[in-house]
């Protein structure tokens, strides 16, 4: 992109009257997160799910930041990664499944190519090379999973790795001694696959109570994400990192001002009209043929899709985010005399391509623009590193939920869900907490292993917010009832029985194989 548009926004705008000069700070932050989908169904929520995601968003994402890497560029954004997630990502089982998707997905557009309708041959050829494309990278440097492609980028500091508790549960609502061994093993599982242990951590949902942070400086961590009304209700701006409570654990805050611009479904930018419906298919290919004209366009009638009207769309928008980050960063330091200022967006990385079909490449042009606007674009560690931290916080109950508070995952709709969980949180901790082995045991390694994937945050928010909600639900139910099941074996001492539920349970569930029951301390 030629600099002069920059030109004639200075003339145009006098906030942007002057050369650019380094302003402020920009971090971005992807929170890469799907539950454990494997050998829990296909269609319409399952493993298609994963497949879907790894096609359109993992693929492009690492592709353009793999690309960016390769031209020098370094600390390019923060990138959370569930230790749940990368363990399907580098799993031999779905990688032949994603492979097998592929596949149908090239096949599926060969047969919508002998349509009579112009239009829809189009479409055809364009799924087409783009299953093509996929198939290549899944072939290539795909071919062992996530972390061969993953680590060169934290290795060469294109990217900040945040890692997490192991199966994404909500930690506010748990025991201490759950969390701290859910988190030890998620950092545990990070560091196997990449070689080196995440400084940071995504907090699931960005759920916060007083006194994580403790466990997060008692596990090595030291920053963390909450959401910007967190810091905002104690009195502090999101525009620094601050040290939550009396620890050292610094806490930045998610700047809703920038975040919202990307992220509002009323004005967000992925419902413009010129991008591909998401929610309108072709029943018989199951591709998005058209683009989302209005809001309240029937579909039927909604337009089919530009792909060169989408491409300028995407122009159009980089530029008018990073000219609200500009904006935002000059105001804030004209509050803070002089003094430059952070701001973090941070998003679901599935909204990058699964949901939002053009986004990766609004999220190459946003990184490739950012600098000659004269934002230096930063991760949390580099922010963190530079001195940006301004003094300590004591923020209160929080999470990027609904209402910013805990109902989401607590509330009417989920009070069983939690009770239940509460339930088995405390069981756990009584079974794993007694007598210590000298041996790693796979029946308490298992234990513990479907315990925390009963205890992950997404059955919740699915019921919640009634999206697969009876799948949801039913998740619950079956690792609550294989961790009872389980824990009633090891109770009555009838060792054949539990070691044969804890074989059966890990063919199906076994992620997270650096799992260590004795690990767990009460």
């Amino acid at each position: 992109m030629p600099r002069t548009w920059w030109a004639w926004a200075y003339v145009r705008d006098p906030v942007m009257a002057k050369p650019p000069e380094q302003i402020g700070s920009f971090a971005l932050v992807l929170h890469t997160h799907l539950p454990w989908l494997a050998h829990h169904g296909a269609w319409p929520v399952g493993e298609e799910w994963l497949h879907q995601a790894w096609a359109t968003s993992y693929l492009p994402v690492l592709d353009l930041l793999t690309r960016l890497g390769a031209e020098g560029r370094t600390d390019l954004l923060t990138l959370a990664v569930t230790p749940v997630l990368a363990a399907q990502l580098d799993d031999p089982y779905c990688r032949r499944g994603f492979h097998h998707w592929l596949g149908s997905w090239q096949l599926r557009a060969e047969e919508l190519a002998a349509s009579p309708e112009p239009a829809l041959r189009e479409v055809a050829g364009r799924e087409f090379r783009a299953s093509q494309d996929a198939l290549a990278q899944a072939e290539g440097c795909w071919s062992a999973g996530l972390s061969p492609v993953l680590r060169p980028l934290v290795d060469a500091g294109v990217v900040e790795l945040l890692g997490g508790p192991a199966t994404h549960a909500f930690a506010p609502l748990l025991p201490d001694p759950v969390n701290a061994f859910a988190l030890q093993a998620g950092l545990d599982d990070a560091t196997a696959r990449i070689g080196r242990r995440p400084a940071g951590i995504w907090a699931p949902e960005c759920g916060y109570r007083p006194g994580l942070e403790h466990g997060y400086a008692h596990a090595g961590v030291r920053h963390f994400l909450v959401d910007g009304p967190n810091l905002l209700s104690a009195g502090r701006s999101t525009a620094d990192g601050w040290t939550a409570g009396d620890s050292d654990v610094v806490a930045f805050g998610r700047d809703l001002e920038v975040t919202y611009r990307v992220w509002s479904p009323r004005k967000g930018y992925p419902g413009g009209r010129w991008y591909r419906d998401f929610h309108d298919l072709h029943h018989d290919s199951g591709f998005r043929p058209r683009r989302v004209t209005t809001a309240t366009t029937p579909a039927l009638r909604k337009a089919p899709y530009d792909s060169a009207a989408a491409r300028a769309a995407v122009e159009l928008d980089a530029q008018d985010f990073v000219a609200v980050v500009r904006r935002r960063l000059l105001n804030l330091r004209s509050e803070r005399d002089g003094r430059p200022a952070l701001t973090v967006a941070a998003f679901d990385t599935e909204l990058f391509g699964h949901w939002w079909h053009e986004g990766p490449l609004w999220l190459e042009r946003v990184l490739r623009l950012m600098p000659d606007a004269g934002v230096r674009v930063t991760t949390l560690a580099a922010a963190t590193a530079s001195g940006q931290v301004a003094g300590s916080v004591n923020p209160g109950p929080g999470s990027w939920g609904s209402g910013k508070d805990w109902r989401v995952w607590s509330g009417a709709a989920v009070a069983d869900l939690a009770a239940e969980n509460q339930q088995l949180a405390q069981q756990l901790s009584s079974l794993l907490a007694r007598t210590p082995v000298a041996a790693r045991d796979p029946v308490r390694d298992q234990l513990a292993r479907t315990g925390l994937l009963a205890l992950a945050s997404d059955w919740a928010f699915m019921v919640f917010k009634d999206s697969a909600a009876e799948y949801a639900r039913a998740r619950h139910h079956d690792h609550h009832g294989d961790f009872r099941a389980l824990a009633s074996a090891l109770e009555s001492g009838d060792r054949a029985a539990a070691e044969q539920l804890a074989w059966a349970q890990r063919r199906r569930d076994g992620p997270l194989p650096w799992l260590d029951a004795r690990l767990f301390r009460g």
